[in-house]
């Protein structure tokens, strides 16, 4: 393959990637958004309840997410039965680890009460956890399904599904929560509600269109008969993938808390500038997915060029992409933060100050952490995550994490001092990454 047609495959395959991302998100922030309409406290009860679940979410998608890369190495190679083996056991693992965490959400509140909640916010976050802990179940059912269509390139009906699930997010939660059109008004429990038929609605979709579109597989016969092996395998990389991702997601935590320790304004200033480098780094992470999907698939034909070619190909162009965002971010910080701002909010100007400085530093911050992205992607395409996930954690936590709080506090930089460790941890990582790509040999 030449690299115009590397360029255009990887374009092909990104693109509904990207979209099914920014849709899932869509999701979040619709739930906060009208959550927050109703009731404050049902809000900061829903943006508590919400990190927990997605905390205990991200660890068990690391099952399903293993799945893509042997499915792709598998689909390559020509191997139809392998494919059903680690999709079948993929689900499996995934049905495993939901039915092993519902006592977590069952409990919530005393494990809320435990980080120090107040009573009120711990008593709606469990209500909410009750009832979204089972759609625990199918979202990661639809983590693993979608993992098996993404690495066979089907990606669009990936892409309908999730448009179809935010929109009818929406219509749930106008329904639910403000008991419109006749129905009761449930407030959070509402949302809670809604966000479990949502998971449901996916996973239907993606389920028909593997027994219809994909009957070589035969994914759903004998579904209950248990592959040793196979589910050895998908533990075997999903562990390490889950861990990798929570302590992604617990660095950002841990940013969240230390700017928090410098006010509100300063924590509001930071939730808006990540919430915009969090739209823009859906677009790395549709490209970490297609790094995975075409690294497997040259893992599976044994060819060493076309594995590097392709993983030259989306590292250049998640770094353009980087670039293009550099320039919005510097350029045009104010049209930007005002999207999340009222026009008569008090503190206005002193958001937007504040703001202004990270989004330069989020600038930044999207280089290294969609080089990371790229990094991690192609090592999981060849399946290599055992020593990634130790990498990410030394980067996230022992660089990281550290290095925001010495710059914020003892070197006196304030909250953009934590933004600071936040590029350098990614940085870090995002090195030690490529490296072990790029410097090895992976096809034998």
């Amino acid at each position: 393959m030449t690299y115009a047609s590397h360029i255009k495959a990887v374009t092909l395959l990104g693109l509904p990637l990207v979209g099914s991302h920014l849709a899932q998100m869509a999701i979040g922030v619709t739930d906060t958004v009208m959550v927050g309409w109703y009731d404050v406290t049902s809000l900061a009860a829903l943006t508590l309840a919400s990190t927990f679940f997605f905390v205990i979410f991200v660890f068990g998608a690391g099952f399903g997410n293993a799945v893509m890369p042997m499915v792709a190495e598998a689909s390559a190679a020509g191997d139809d039965t392998r494919v059903r083996r680690v999709t079948r056991m993929g689900l499996w693992a995934s049905l495993g680890y939901t039915i092993l965490m519902q006592p977590v959400f069952l409990w919530s509140e005393d494990i809320l009460l435990l980080l120090g909640q107040t009573e009120e916010v711990a008593a709606l976050g469990e209500e909410y956890l009750r009832i979204a802990g089972v759609g625990l179940i199918p979202a990661l059912l639809v983590v693993t399904l979608k993992s098996y269509l993404s690495a066979l390139e089907r990606t669009g009906v990936v892409l309908i599904s999730t448009i179809g699930a935010a929109l009818l997010n929406i219509v749930m939660n106008h329904v639910l929560i403000f008991g419109n059109w006749g129905f009761p008004e449930l407030g959070i429990r509402g949302a809670a509600i809604a966000s479990v038929v949502n998971q449901f609605l996916p996973l239907i979709i993606l389920a028909i269109y593997a027994w219809k579109k994909q009957p070589e597989h035969n994914l759903f016969a004998r579904f209950w008969k248990v592959d040793g092996e196979a589910l050895w395998e998908v533990l075997r990389l999903g562990i390490p993938i889950g861990i990798t991702i929570v302590a992604e997601v617990g660095l950002f935590a841990a940013a969240s808390v230390m700017v928090g320790w410098f006010g509100t304004i300063e924590l509001a200033a930071h939730g808006v500038a990540l919430q915009l480098a969090s739209v823009t780094f859906m677009v790395h992470l549709g490209l970490s997915g297609v790094a995975t999907i075409r690294a497997g698939r040259a893992m599976g034909e044994k060819d060493e060029t076309r594995l590097r070619m392709g993983g030259q190909v989306v590292l250049v162009m998640s770094f353009v992409f980087s670039l293009l965002t550099i320039g919005l971010f510097v350029a045009f910080p104010e049209p930007l933060v005002s999207l999340f701002l009222a026009e008569d909010e008090p503190a206005r100007a002193e958001i937007m100050e504040i703001a202004r400085v990270f989004l330069v530093l989020a600038a930044l911050f999207q280089l290294a952490d969609g080089m990371q992205a790229i990094g991690i992607g192609l090592l999981r395409g060849v399946q290599d995550t055992r020593i990634p996930m130790l990498m990410a954690a030394f980067g996230y936590w022992i660089v990281g994490v550290p290095s925001g709080y010495v710059i914020s506090q003892t070197m006196g930089y304030g909250s953009p001092g934590v933004w600071g460790g936040l590029v350098i941890g990614l940085s870090v990582v995002a090195v030690l990454l490529n490296l072990r790509f790029w410097k090895r040999s992976w096809v034998a």
